[in-house]
């Protein structure tokens, strides 16, 4: 009986069996307008399902909104210039890697999940006082900074390190840091990380000063004990706001510690970091 039903004829106008629909049968408008909903590292895991994915999360109109308003701002900053005509993915991208710029003593970023505008301030870019006199500092070059190069304080009286920038930051809080440590780097030995702490002395005795300031009267300030013997912590100084996107903001900084009473010594400075207060918020207050 099976095989007598088998050999019936199909009728021409019945309707075959339904197929269950696929990802790839969504239309890539659709997709690339959910994908406009999310953030950046979702939308990067979403493009690896499929081509249709893949070339949904291309569209520009996804990236647009996504992008620091002031990205053609560092996108000028960049020596390959023929950036600019890529699609904006791409663009975030590249941006989401460091570019250094004035001489290779800054770096400028956006975060991967918010698309916010980082900078990171190398300590050659800094005034530091005594540092041209070898008896109190050295420049010391190690891996463990982004610049390849840290200064090393071995004693000083009078504690005094400055900073001064100019940038166009996006509508927003910041956050600044001074990323420090209290022990000398050294070469890693048997994959383990050596330090040098037969310098540092002074810093349980009074705290260290920090302080910042805008050209538009903005200030502030902190103080604290340096501690955490061998590991490097990024310091709060505090916080400014941008308002006009337009105009370059001009950031003061300072760490300081001048009470002649007592040396100092064993310290490390790095960099001073300026990124949104969101993002400094998840990096660095853990």
């Amino acid at each position: 009986m099976g095989a007598s039903a088998s050999s019936l004829p199909i009728e021409p106008n019945r309707p075959g069996p339904l197929t269950r629909p696929k990802l790839e049968d969504i239309p890539e408008s659709c997709i690339a307008l959910v994908l406009s909903h999310l953030d950046p590292p979702e939308i990067a895991k979403l493009a690896r399902l499929n081509r249709a994915f893949r070339a949904a999360s291309s569209a520009d109109f996804i990236w647009v909104p996504k992008l620091p308003s002031n990205y053609p701002y560092i996108l000028a900053l960049l020596s390959d210039q023929g950036l600019g005509d890529k699609g904006k993915k791409d663009i975030y991208a590249r941006l989401c890697r460091p570019t250094p710029f004035d001489g290779g003593t800054k770096e400028v970023w956006i975060d991967k999940r918010t698309g916010g505008v980082c900078l990171a301030i190398s300590s050659k870019a800094l005034v530091i006082t005594g540092i041209d006199d070898r008896r109190y500092w050295n420049h010391i070059p190690t891996n463990e900074s982004r610049f390849q190069t840290i200064a090393y304080l071995q004693q000083i009286w009078w504690l005094q390190v400055d900073g001064d920038l100019d940038f166009f930051f996006p509508t927003g809080t910041y956050s600044l840091f001074f990323r420090l440590q209290l022990g000398k780097v050294g070469k890693r030995l048997l994959g383990r990380r050596v330090y040098n702490y037969e310098n540092v002395q002074g810093w349980d005795l009074k705290p260290a000063q920090f302080q910042l300031t805008t050209q538009h009267g903005q200030h502030a300030a902190s103080r604290c004990m340096l501690g955490n013997l061998g590991n490097w912590v990024h310091y709060h100084v505090g916080d400014f706001v941008v308002e006009d996107p337009n105009e370059k903001t001009n950031v003061k900084f300072s760490l300081t510690q001048i009470d002649c009473t007592h040396t100092k010594g064993g310290l490390c400075v790095d960099c001073v970091v300026i990124c949104p207060s969101s993002v400094g918020k998840d990096m660095f207050f853990l």
